[in-house]
């Protein structure tokens, strides 16, 4: 850990250059498979004609010194894969050049492909190594909750370590769009806790790469205010397997290919996942006392079958079964000032019941064509998704809210000595949602390109296009209210009558079509040893039967990639409207009501910013990659909202206008050899005005507030800090360490009934968190030749891991619980993350 540390601090004073006695350059890259995307060890990587060569390390990496002024052939060789070679222009002494390189094994019929130092697609955060990811320690085990790490101004919100929703750049959680393998995946509507969340659509170990842009995202992606994840599931070449278990649940994959005998390009690819989840060892650290029962399963599976040469047949498959039983008994929860200490205490009766079942069924048809012969290609995709929710609470509680004797020499010191309110609180629920959504899609696109040899100069263009259908049905019935008895009076209190609060009782029904479509063309300009000039222009329109609201929406993105200097850097401007219409819960307000003439929200992104690729270190010099962006959003015609845990209450009008902006920062790389970590820096601020409001702030000795022209939105997080970090010992690389940190400033609140004049003027406290988890490879194959009899020589590798949640056992706050004195005081009663909790995993690869 300090001999990281100290690199990490000397990577940020400054970056040695290695002092050349005759000109060169340097090579670099990364060796991953084709077929798998994992990185390839052991490949020897040289100068063709020349002597000597380099080797990968265990993440693929690898550093070659070349002469400089000189056209070279570099050669890339391992046994069992095909031998390659990549040609390179002359480079300038003490120049920097990068390649990626994905090698096929002997057998495969998969090509080897070799990428040289180009942008960035479309501004996209590109993650292809997922190696690292899959040992970070996660309470969710869910691919969303690295995503804090790895994508600019991502967080997870109020929902904390339960939850795998996440807020990007001052958005909520609907406003991203998630793909896999181009089908666009949905989520439940009706959780309102992280214990309530399962596991989500995408199965890291299906995982080849993923693609994430966290704003000024292209035409071709859908409609949504904030973020897009592009997943790529693998097209596997090969029979491979994995396992693994732990206190919070287990999962496996298989995956494999089946060729023809008689027909080289024929083959049916598989990948089957499973996984099981459990949060009943983190539950049990809530100071909610009680049985907490939660099952979650899922199991999917990616089909792809080559008809011919030219054309693929792919199926993707999904059930998610998520069930939450809940039957409190008791809570004690202290909270207050040191001199103003007060305590609520509750014995409860009743249960709570969710279960949330997903099904998702797709298929696909791709043309893929010799781009010689006809560059077109097609796609067709369709695909059913259905949700049942359902939500029963029958939960009576019995409170007692005291202030605390808090004289240390008092006999009795922590306990109750002036009570401020007592009473009853039942809350009562019965929900339940059906949604079916149907979909037809047609993606197209045609790459033109134009060599001129004598100058060094490409030209290309590539277009991209599609149309979509889609049919949406929902059947939404709500059944809950509210009964509070305060001091023996049930409010609100009336001598004839016996009320209750917040009564919902509506049901629902909708069924719509949208239809949707976009164009756009990708024109890159390359001169080799010069520049590389990217633009991304296009527009995508929607139209809704529901309300026969309609856009159109322009989209542009600028790239800008010098080739002629040392630093490997480019540069990004992106601009363009991104509208969201409304899916269900946008149209529901608070008092259950459905608005059918809601617009779609608004929003105008400009994003500009730079990805600087560099090399750390003397002896043996390691990639590194600082991206940074700095962004503005302009909002309007938006449905207010306000939080409650990760539960998204909506107003259900276009009542709202505001703006968010900020600056992210990432750098990540390996900080020590073979061990990539990422750091990820966001400063944000997002404010907002409800139409026809005026909108005032408290001051201390004031009747009336003081009037402001905007106020802070439900997910003004100003400063968000992320880190995964990993190191391993020195003479020892088989034992691992992996810290997960995370700190960021509270989040912004309001009173339950007065949030419209007097909106969010107070915050959470700042959370902060640290997991850790110790890692001991148990087994590789590379040993087998030393251990020849080894009780784990069965697998590819195996690894166990002791991992500690919470380690700091910070008390980090969720949302709140009010509750009233017999004075008529309102207290804010937060409600606590999980404490600190212990887990052991093992994990196999066959």
């Amino acid at each position: 850990m300090f001999r990281s540390f100290l690199g990490f601090i000397f990577l940020l004073c400054a970056s040695g250059l290695v002092a050349q006695n005759q000109p060169t350059a340097l090579v670099t890259g990364k060796i991953t498979d084709a077929a798998s995307g994992q990185a390839i060890e052991f490949a020897t990587v040289f100068i063709k004609g020349g002597g000597g060569g380099v080797s990968s390390d265990e993440a693929g990496n690898f550093a070659l010194k070349v002469p400089a002024n000189q056209r070279l052939s570099i050669g890339f060789r391992r046994v069992g894969y095909k031998e390659s070679s990549a040609d390179v222009l002359p480079l300038a002494p003490n120049a920097r050049y990068v390649l990626a390189v994905s090698m096929a094994a002997n057998e495969s019929n998969l090509e080897v492909v070799i990428s040289q130092r180009r942008l960035d697609e479309g501004g996209m955060i590109k993650e292809k190594n997922l190696k690292e990811l899959r040992l970070l320690p996660s309470t969710t085990g869910n691919l969303e909750s690295v995503l804090p790490h790895i994508a600019l101004g991502t967080n997870t919100g109020a929902g904390g370590e339960l939850s795998s929703q996440y807020q990007v750049r001052g958005g909520n959680y609907d406003e991203n769009l998630v793909y896999v393998n181009d089908f666009e995946i949905y989520r439940p509507q009706l959780i309102r806790a992280g214990q309530q969340e399962g596991l989500t659509f995408p199965n890291i170990d299906l995982i080849r790469d993923l693609s994430f842009s966290s704003g000024g995202f292209q035409a071709r992606y859908g409609d949504k205010l904030s973020s897009v994840l592009d997943v790529k599931y693998k097209r596997p070449d090969s029979l491979r397997a994995s396992a693994s278990a732990s206190l919070l649940g287990a999962q496996a994959h298989i995956e494999g290919s089946i060729k023809s005998r008689t027909d080289n390009y024929r083959a049916f690819r598989y990948l089957v996942g499973a996984r099981y989840k459990t949060t009943q060892l983190l539950l049990g650290s809530l100071d909610v006392r009680g049985e907490y029962v939660p099952n979650f399963s899922d199991i999917q599976a990616y089909l792809t079958y080559d008809l011919t040469r030219n054309w693929q047949l792919g199926m993707i498959g999904n059930f998610n079964r998520s069930v939450y039983n809940f039957q409190p008994s008791s809570l004690s929860r202290a909270f207050g000032l040191v001199d103003f200490a007060l305590q609520l205490r509750t014995a409860f009766e009743g249960q709570e019941v969710d279960d949330f079942t997903q099904a998702m069924g797709g298929i696909s048809f791709t043309y893929l064509p010799e781009r010689k012969r006809n560059p077109l290609y097609h796609k067709f995709l369709s695909s059913l998704w259905r949700s049942q929710e359902n939500e029963r609470f029958d939960i009576l509680g019995y409170y007692i809210l005291g202030e605390l004797d808090s004289n240390l020499g008092s006999d009795n010191f922590g306990e109750i000595v002036n009570i401020l309110g007592t009473g009853t609180q039942q809350t009562w629920i019965r929900n339940y949602l059906t949604a079916d959504v149907r979909n037809a899609e047609y993606k197209g696109g045609i790459e033109l390109q134009t060599d001129n040899d004598s100058s060094n100069l490409t030209r290309s263009h590539f277009l991209q296009w599609s149309v979509k259908w889609q049919n949406e049905v929902i059947n939404d019935r709500i059944n809950e209210w509210e009964r509070l008895d305060s001091a023996l009076y049930s409010l609100p209190f009336d001598t004839n009558f016996l009320f209750v609060r917040r009564v919902l009782k509506t049901r629902n029904e909708l069924q719509s079509h949208r239809f949707s479509g976009s164009f756009q063309d990708t024109w890159t300009w390359r001169r080799d040893g010069e520049r590389e000039i990217q633009v991304i222009a296009g527009v995508r329109g929607q139209y809704w039967t529901l309300n026969n609201d309609w856009f159109i929406t322009p989209r542009v993105q600028l790239s800008y990639k010098p080739l002629d200097t040392k630093k490997d850097i480019s540069w990004r401007l992106a601009s363009g409207l991104y509208y969201q219409p409304a899916f269900y819960r946008e149209l529901r307000a608070i008092d259950g009501s459905v608005n059918r003439n809601l617009r779609a929200q608004k929003s105008a992104h400009v994003v500009g910013g730079l990805s600087y690729d560099f090399l750390w270190g003397r002896r043996r010099p390691v990639k590194m990659r600082l991206i940074t962006e700095l962004w503005y959003k302009r909002l309007w015609d938006m449905v207010s909202y306000d939080l409650d845990n990760v539960r998204v209450r909506y107003s259900g009008q276009n009542d709202s206008k505001g703006y968010a902006t900020g600056l992210d920062l990432r750098l990540n790389g390996e900080f020590v050899p073979g061990a990539e970590s990422w750091i990820n820096l966001s400063f944000l601020r997002t404010r907002e005005a409800l139409n026809g409001i005026e909108h005032r702030v408290r001051e201390v000795g004031a009747a009336e507030g003081t009037v402001v022209k905007n106020v802070p939105r439900p997910t003004d997080r100003l400063v968000n800090l992320s880190m995964f970090f990993q190191d391993y010992l020195r003479r020892n690389e088989n034992i691992r360490m992996h810290l997960n940190f995370t700190v960021g400033t509270g989040l912004p609140f309001g009173l339950p009934d007065n949030n419209i004049i007097y909106r969010n003027p107070y915050r959470f406290t700042p959370y902060h968190r640290v997991d850790i988890g110790f890692g001991f490879q148990l087994w590789k194959s590379a040993w087998e030749e030393r251990r020849p009899k080894h009780f784990l020589r069965f697998t590819r590798n195996t690894w166990a891991s002791v991992e500690v949640f919470n380690l700091m056992k910070v008390a980090n706050e969720a949302s709140n619980l009010w509750i009233k004195s017999i004075y008529n005081n309102q207290y804010a009663i937060p409600n606590y993350l999980t404490g600190r909790r212990l887990n052991i995993r093992l994990r196999m690869d066959f």
